[in-house]
């Protein structure tokens, strides 16, 4: 069913307009993105995809969406997880080479949390190759662990749907130690954003992505 544009104004579509016209003009582009928990991923993305034109490909969301739209990849990824086994990364590549083909895609995507292995990676390879294509650049994230550690540990989030968040260490709720100095409800911190759950998330990060930024360090850069 086609758009129902009568409620946006001329302004706004020959902006849209422009932005399109521009993007034309834009080099397509295949890129990653890799790095820890907490360095920056989540801020920077939006800004290269409105820059390049490109689409940004998260795989967690695009696994919640084709599950929630029953799609037949969906429908897989669902049974897999329903018997508690891990979502094959053909799956995963699926849904990526499915996405990819959206107009949205047209000039390139960001990858956003995948691949994290070596296999992941040379089977991204593959079902690029098969359409003449291959990742252009890879953005390795450095981090020192230590200021990740101070950073996401210190983070406190109001809870009010988490919707904003206090780095505690450095700029506290500046009405009442603790409170949300929007609502006034006490600030809460999130189970997984302590010292000791991120350092074990940061030692697999490492474990997993260092052999994966080796593989494309030779290719790209």
């Amino acid at each position: 069913m086609p758009a129902d544009l009568t409620e946006v104004s001329t302004e706004a579509l020959m902006a849209e307009i422009q932005r399109r016209l521009d993007c034309t003009k834009k080099p397509e582009k295949r890129i990653i993105l890799i790095g820890p928990p907490g360095c920056g991923k989540g801020t920077q993305s939006p800004r290269i995809k409105n820059e390049h034109c490109l689409c940004h490909l998260a795989t967690g969301d695009m696994l919640r969406a084709a599950v929630a739209a029953k799609t037949p990849l969906g429908l897989e990824a669902k049974k897999a997880m329903e018997s508690g086994a891990l979502v094959s990364d053909e799956i995963v590549i699926g849904l990526i080479e499915e996405a990819t083909q959206q107009a949205e895609c047209a000039k390139g995507f960001i990858l956003d949390g995948f691949p994290r292995t070596v296999v992941q990676a040379k089977k991204l390879d593959e079902m690029l190759a098969k359409r003449g294509q291959a990742i252009d650049r890879v953005l390795n994230f450095v981090v020192p662990d230590s200021l990740l550690v101070r950073v996401v540990g210190g983070i406190a989030w109001g809870l009010q749907a988490g919707t904003r968040a206090y780095a505690v260490y450095a700029a506290p709720a500046r009405t009442v130690a603790g409170v949300d100095d929007v609502t006034g409800e006490p600030l809460m911190q999130r189970k997984d954003d302590n010292a000791e759950t991120l350092k074990a998330r940061l030692g697999a990060f490492h474990d997993q992505t260092t052999p994966v930024i080796q593989h494309y360090a030779a290719k790209v850069v």
